[in-house]
C-alpha cells in the first residue's frame, strides 16, 4: 500500500525523535513546573545562541510576538506601519488591533518578499515602522530596508515566522540569521513551522537591552516586579512543555532545513522542464529553508491544477487566495497592488516537509506533468 502524501508529516517527524521528546515532556510533568519552568530559559538561551541574537523572549504565539513588539515600541494610534499585502493576516492584524494604520505595499514578483522599491513609495510623515515578512523560507533583501529605516528614523520588526534558519548575506560578505537584522525579530512555533512545537508558541529577538526589557515586561502584564504594573501589558508566555519540545527539536533544526532543501532540489530536477509553471526563485542574498515550495501557475490554471492533484490523492495549498488589501476587514478598493493580486490568483504550494522522500515527489511531479499534458 502506497504511503499517503501529506502537506506536512508531523507524526513521521515525531517518530524519529520520539524518545527525546517523550523524555523531555515527562521531565516537565514530573517537575510540575508547567509555567516558566527551567526548559523555557534553557530553550531561549539555546535559540539565542543558534540565531546569534543577544536576547530571545519566548511568548504565546507568533501573532503575540508581533503585537508585543509593537506595544513595546510605544507607537501611538494613527501611526503608520508599512506591511506587505501578500502575507498572512497576522502581520497587519496586530497593527490594526493597536489602533495603528497598516499601510499595505506590493512585493517582489520572484521572491514573494517585501521590496524596498514599494516601501519607499509608501513613506509618509506618519510612518513609524516597517514589518518586512520573510515569506516561504527566504529573507527579504534587508540591507536596503535597514538603510532606508535608519535614514528616516523608522523601526524595523522582522516577521520571521516562516524563515527561521535562513541566513542573509550582506554586500560585504557578512551574514546574519533572519530575525536578528532589524530592531526586533518575531517568529512562530506553530506545529507546521520549520521549528514547530506541539501547540502554540512564539518568540521575540532583539539585540537592544532596553527593548528586551520592555518586551519582556509587556509580555508579563506590564510588570517587572510581581504585582507592580508599570505599563499596560498582556499575558503571553511559552508553556514549559512546549519549550521542552522545542529544546529537543532545535537540536535537529539544521538537519530539518537540509531535508527541506534536498526535497526542493528534487522538485527542481523533476519539474524543471514543465511548461506552464514557474519554480520558486532563490535569491543571491539569502539561503532558502523552504517552509513552502510554491509554484506560479500560468494562464489562470492554478485552481484546475489544484483540483487535478486532489483527484490524484495529492494535497496542495493556496497561500494566499486574497491579498490583505482585498480582505473584507482591511478592504482598500482604490488601492492597486498588481503583483500581490497576480500572485494571489496564481500560486500553489506543493507538499513540503522533512519526511518527504523521492518516491512521494515522483508521484507529485508525475501528477503535475500529467495535468500539463492534457
Amino acid at each position: 500500500m502506497r504511503q499517503r502524501i501529506q502537506m506536512v508529516d508531523l507524526h513521521g517527524q515525531y517518530m524519529k525523535i520520539k524518545a527525546e521528546v517523550d523524555a523531555a515532556i515527562a521531565e516537565v510533568i514530573d517537575s510540575s513546573a508547567f509555567i516558566n519552568g527551567p526548559a523555557v530559559g534553557r530553550f531561549a538561551s539555546a535559540l539565542a545562541q543558534y540565531a546569534g541574537a543577544a536576547y530571545v523572549i519566548p511568548c504565546g504565539n507568533g501573532t503575540d510576538a508581533l503585537q508585543i513588539s509593537l506595544m513595546a515600541l510605544g507607537l501611538r494610534p494613527g501611526d503608520e506601519v508599512i506591511v506587505p499585502a501578500f502575507t498572512y493576516v497576522a502581520s497587519a492584524e496586530v497593527i490594526a488591533l493597536l489602533g495603528l494604520v497598516p499601510v499595505m505595499v506590493d512585493v517582489d514578483r520572484d521572491t514573494f518578499n517585501t521590496d524596498i522599491r514599494f516601501i519607499e513609495k509608501a513613506l509618509t510623515p506618519r510612518t513609524r515602522a516597517i514589518i518586512p515578512v520573510h515569506l516561504f523560507g527566504q529573507s527579504c533583501d534587508m540591507a536596503p530596508i535597514m538603510e532606508f529605516a535608519q535614514a528616516h528614523g523608522l523601526y524595523v520588526i522582522e516577521d520571521n515566522a516562516q524563515s527561521l534558519g535562513a541566513v542573509y548575506r550582506f554586500r560585504d560578505g557578512s551574514c546574519r540569521h533572519t530575525g536578528t537584522i532589524g530592531h526586533i525579530g518575531c517568529t512562530s512555533f506553530f506545529p507546521s513551522k520549520n521549528l514547530g512545537c506541539y501547540g502554540d508558541g512564539g518568540a521575540v529577538f532583539t539585540d537592544d537591552p532596553e527593548l528586551a526589557g520592555r518586551i519582556r515586561m509587556t509580555a508579563n502584564h506590564g510588570q517587572q516586579v510581581k504585582y507592580h504594573h508599570d505599563v499596560v501589558g498582556c499575558n503571553s508566555r511559552l508553556d514549559t512543555i512546549q519549550a521542552a519540545v522545542l529544546e529537543v527539536k532545535l537540536r535537529h533544526l539544521g538537519e530539518y532545513c537540509q531535508a527541506r532543501q534536498e526535497a526542493a532540489a528534487r522538485y527542481r530536477e523533476m519539474l524543471g522542464d514543465v511548461d506552464g509553471i514557474e519554480l520558486p526563485a532563490e535569491s543571491a542574498y539569502s539561503t532558502h529553508v523552504y517552509h513552502q515550495f510554491t509554484l506560479k501557475v500560468a494562464d489562470g490554471r492554478r485552481d484546475a491544477l489544484k483540483e487535478h492533484l486532489a483527484s490524484c490523492g495529492i494535497p496542495s495549498m493556496i497561500y494566499y487566495p486574497l491579498p490583505l488589501h482585498r480582505q473584507k476587514a482591511y478592504l482598500k478598493p482604490d488601492l492597486s497592488l498588481p503583483v500581490s493580486e497576480y500572485l494571489a490568483s496564481g500560486v500553489l504550494s506543493l507538499p513540503m516537509h522533512t519526511e518527504l522522500d523521492s518516491g512521494m515527489q515522483e508521484r507529485i511531479a508525475g501528477a503535475v506533468k500529467e495535468f500539463f499534458r492534457k
